[in-house]
This record gives C-alpha cells, sequence and structure tokens, in this order.
C-alpha cells in the first residue's frame, strides 16, 4: 500500500464501530492484547483525535492526543503545555506503510497551532513500539511497572476482608523499576511502562 491508498482525516462519531474494531486488532499482537474498549473514549481536554482511512473506507489507522490548556493538567509537571498520546495504532495488514508517522506529523502541527510544546506517550515493553518511539525522537523520562496476579498468585499474595471472597485476578502499578527481574521471578506478567517525551519546539 501506498500513500495515496489512504488519507489521514479527523475522526466522526460515524467512524466509532471501526475504530473500535481497529484498536482491537492493532493492539492483539502487543502487550496490551487484553485491553479492548466497547466505544471509544472521550477527553475531558480538546483532543485531536485522527483516523487513516484507506479508499475503500475502512479505518486502519487513528492516533489521539489530549491537550491541555494548563500545563500539568493531562500530562506530568514539565514546563510548557502538554499533550498526550492516548491512542496509536494501525491494522496489521497495513504497517509498515507510513501511517503511524504520518498521523503523528499531522498531530504535531495541530498540537503546535494549539500552543503544545511536547507530547508525552505511555507504552509498554515491546521492543518494536519502543524502537518506533525513540525513531520519532522521543526520550524517555520516567517509567513504573504494569503488575497482574493471576490465579494461585492472587490467591498466595492478596486477600479480602469480606469472607469468603477470594481475589482471582489483579493488576497492580510497582513504582520501582530497577525490581523488575525480581517481580519477574514471582509474577508471570509484568510489563515495564516506559513514558516518552517528544519536545516540539
Amino acid at each position: 500500500m501506498n500513500r495515496n491508498d489512504y488519507t489521514i482525516r479527523a475522526y466522526t462519531t460515524r467512524d466509532e464501530e471501526q475504530w473500535v474494531r481497529c484498536r482491537a486488532i492493532a493492539f492483539l499482537d502487543s502487550a496490551y492484547f487484553d485491553d479492548v474498549q466497547r466505544e471509544k473514549p472521550t477527553y475531558r481536554h480538546p483532543a485531536i483525535e485522527l483516523v487513516a482511512a484507506h479508499r475503500n473506507g475502512a479505518i486502519v489507522g487513528f492516533l489521539d492526543v489530549e491537550c491541555e490548556e494548563i500545563a500539568g493538567t493531562v500530562c506530568s509537571q514539565r514546563p510548557g503545555l502538554g499533550g498526550m498520546v492516548w491512542n496509536l495504532g494501525v491494522h496489521p495488514d497495513y504497517r509498515r506503510c507510513g501511517i503511524a508517522v504520518t498521523l503523528l506529523n499531522r498531530a504535531i502541527a495541530l498540537a503546535k497551532e494549539r500552543g503544545v510544546v511536547r507530547l508525552e506517550a505511555w507504552t509498554r515493553d515491546d521492543e518494536a513500539t519502543l524502537a518506533w518511539y525513540r525513531a520519532q525522537g522521543f526520550q524517555a523520562i520516567d517509567g513504573y511497572l504494569h503488575v497482574y496476579l493471576q490465579g494461585e498468585e492472587a490467591k498466595t499474595h492478596l486477600s479480602a476482608s469480606i469472607p469468603g471472597l477470594r481475589p482471582m485476578h489483579a493488576f497492580a502499578h510497582y513504582q520501582n523499576v530497577e525490581d523488575y527481574e525480581q517481580l519477574r521471578s514471582q509474577f508471570a506478567r509484568v510489563h515495564h511502562c516506559h513514558c516518552f517525551e517528544l519536545s516540539l519546539q
């Protein structure tokens, strides 16, 4: 597929079903494989919501950036207005065609018009995804761990204050990334969650 086969445009509510389907399959081979949403998120602050539409009408990529009007209300407490990349993905059948880069470049141009001077993006430890962000000029600025407790792990490490209620699954945040290997030895599913920043100045 080449650039003439798709267009980048603003998301509309008519796109929602296709957006949800595209996101589900785009994340299926990633560390977010079970982060399934049944409807498109809405944002409290102004947002740039873009889709890549194939010439056959199918949504094959998407990018959402929520933009600050007051610094520190969406992104971390760093200088200047930020924009948070909440959703970014491309359908597996249409990858390596420049769609993600084109979406990002369009979002950057629109973000600058809003006075945004930096973008932030959180992502897990998929090597290809991390490499893509670095290739676009993003720098790692923060991180923590996502820890899943499943089955016997939950039974061993968790308890409930209600008699007879047994935790079977749990999702937890852990701040000390230095303990990654230690936690990996205790739990089957641990992800290093990275925060990246891109300066727009």
